[in-house]
């Protein structure tokens, strides 16, 4: 699990495609400095795990799953990853809860300037809509944000928008991106877990095992004991 406060800015250093995998190796000076084999670090919001390491440097194998659905194969070597060790019992959670599990990739729209802050526009598929909402939690290539805006349900293209303030801008691989640049998404697990359980809560599995009350209709009555056998006080007759 992360947290979404990125703890510095990565590089590629190799990338190393196979017939339907690949290997991933950044350089991380602070994200290796307690690292283990067999830990795990989000780069740019992947979740991926350490099979070896040097000083400043890990490797990390990449299935095909998560080369399909994020942006991670488009790391050439010099390239900026944001970098996050796992969260350890009793951190502070100062983003929300990331598990690094990418839903797909999503398409900077546009970039609004402020004074000395930022709005993007990001698109966002329709399956992953109902999952966002305004003042909700969102990662952004591993970064933990809040939706300052979103689409209403039934526009045409539905996208949302986030504000950076400086701090970010500066720290992580944010500030850095142009309108075309495609970024990993991770909606709020919370969201999925509900929308998850509501899909189930419309359907009865067993729907000619149980009753309403889940017995056989006469075999108790409200007490949970034969008719004839209480009284309203709960005792024999």
């Amino acid at each position: 699990m992360f947290t979404g406060i990125i703890e510095e800015l990565g590089e590629v250093v190799r990338w190393e495609p196979t017939a339907d995998a690949a290997r991933l190796t950044v350089r991380g000076p602070i994200a290796v400095s307690d690292a283990r084999h067999g830990d795990s670090i989000s780069v740019s919001g992947v979740c991926l795990t350490v099979i070896d390491q040097g000083a400043d440097w890990f490797t990390a194998d990449v299935m095909a799953e998560t080369i399909a659905q994020s942006t991670i194969a488009n790391l050439a070597p010099g390239t900026r990853v944001n970098l996050e060790r796992a969260a350890k019992v009793g951190d502070r959670i100062g983003g929300h809860i990331v598990q690094g599990h990418i839903d797909g990739t999503s398409i900077l729209l546009a970039s609004t300037p402020g004074s000395a802050w930022r709005v993007l526009r990001f698109s966002l598929d329709p399956v992953h809509a109902p999952l966002v909402t305004r003042k909700g939690s969102i990662a952004v290539d591993g970064v933990s944000l809040t939706v300052s805006d979103v689409s209403e349900p039934g526009e045409a293209e539905a996208w949302f928008e986030v504000s950076l303030i400086p701090e970010t801008l500066t720290a992580t691989t944010l500030g850095a991106k142009a309108v075309g640049d495609a970024v990993n998404i991770e909606t709020d697990v919370l969201a999925r877990q509900v929308e998850r359980l509501t899909a189930f809560s419309t359907q009865d599995v067993h729907p000619a095992a149980h009753d309403t009350q889940g017995v056989h209709p006469a075999a108790h009555d409200t007490q949970g004991a034969p008719a004839a056998a209480r009284d309203t006080e709960g005792v024999l007759l």
